[in-house]
């Protein structure tokens, strides 16, 4: 999970003091909803808390990507989202468009649109993933 963190925040892994407080909200709201949960899968539960968390927290105008942030760190919130949703986490598409409440279309060209500058910064940058 918190690589999931580290991922959406796109700081640092050494260094992720976002990821650890994002990741931290999400587990203690699900331990407070534990009782209304009942039989659910504790991990989607507390994945859907971290990506609400996240999605009310990049939004934010002082959210800018760092130098440090890596490849996803260049992707805007919302596809860095959907991309961890989809490639890392392997959501199916319908499952992460109800999770973001959007039609699994907006999912869909969300997660086509960042593969694709993903691919064209990839192809601009060097062995080491900076600009050549």
């Amino acid at each position: 999970m918190l690589h999931v963190a580290v991922l959406l925040t796109a700081e640092p892994e050494g260094d992720a003091p976002g990821a650890r407080r994002l990741l931290s909200g999400a587990l203690a709201r699900t331990f407070a909803d534990w009782r209304r949960l009942r039989g659910d899968d504790p991990y989607a539960a507390t994945r859907a808390e971290l990506c609400a968390a996240f999605a009310r927290s990049a939004w934010r105008p002082h959210t800018r990507p760092r130098p440090d942030a890596g490849v996803l760190g260049r992707l805007s919130p919302q596809e860095r989202l959907v991309i961890v949703l989809r490639v890392y986490e392997g959501v199916a598409e319908e499952q992460a468009a109800a999770l973001l409440g959007v039609p699994p279309e907006r999912v869909r060209a969300v997660c086509h649109r960042a593969v694709a500058a993903l691919r064209v910064r990839g192809a601009h940058d060097g062995p080491t993933g900076r600009a050549a």
